[in-house]
């Protein structure tokens, strides 16, 4: 069965209100609104929701709107996390009352802002590569999966990390190729 027209079901401490076009999702981590897209129907019909086309060429609509009502629930019941890693000599992050401030090879540190309704924590972890030197990851969350994605990807965006030796921000588990340097082409 295609997954737009599975029945998403509704946990006992989410409540989901239909409004003018727009649902409200509201659960113990916060409350989420988002408008209904005019080419569906969704349907609150006892603690579970069916989201329907209105038109035959809607249906991609209706998967759409379908992941996204879940992503709702999920959010505001579990919440979404996504982890960055900082690898490089003397790269460093400190957590500031606006956000956090980067220390990664420019000549000045770079403050960024994070929204509202994003929390942002600072950590070391254990190096996979050498054991010796820790590594700075930095722990993004909320309830907004587009905007817990949006961010950590506004952070990555700073320093994407290097080819030739893999130094800069990443994704937790990202495996970033790094191409042969000037030796390794001049001996072959």
């Amino acid at each position: 069965m295609p997954i737009g027209k599975r029945p998403i079901i509704i946990p006992t401490n989410v409540k989901i209100e239909l409004k003018n076009d727009e649902i409200f999702v509201l659960g113990p981590l916060g409350q989420l609104n988002m408008k209904i897209h005019p080419q569906v129907d969704v349907i609150l019909d006892n603690h579970q929701i069916m989201v329907k086309e209105k038109f035959p060429k809607a249906k991609k609509f209706r998967g759409l709107m379908w992941a996204l009502i879940n992503n709702m629930i999920i959010g505001v019941t579990k919440g979404f996390e996504k982890i960055l890693e900082v690898r490089g000599q003397g790269y460093r992050v400190q957590k500031t009352k606006e956000g956090i401030q980067l220390f990664i090879g420019f000549s000045h540190p770079v403050d960024f802002m994070v929204p509202k309704g994003i929390e942002v924590d600072v950590r070391q972890a254990p190096n996979p590569d050498d054991p010796k030197t820790p590594l700075t990851e930095i722990v993004i969350k909320g309830i907004d999966k587009y905007l817990v994605g949006q961010v950590a990807a506004n952070i990555r965006k700073i320093k994407p990390p290097d080819k030739y030796k893999g130094k800069g921000i990443r994704y937790k588990g990202e495996i970033v190729k790094l191409k042969p340097g000037k030796k390794a082409v001049a001996t072959t």
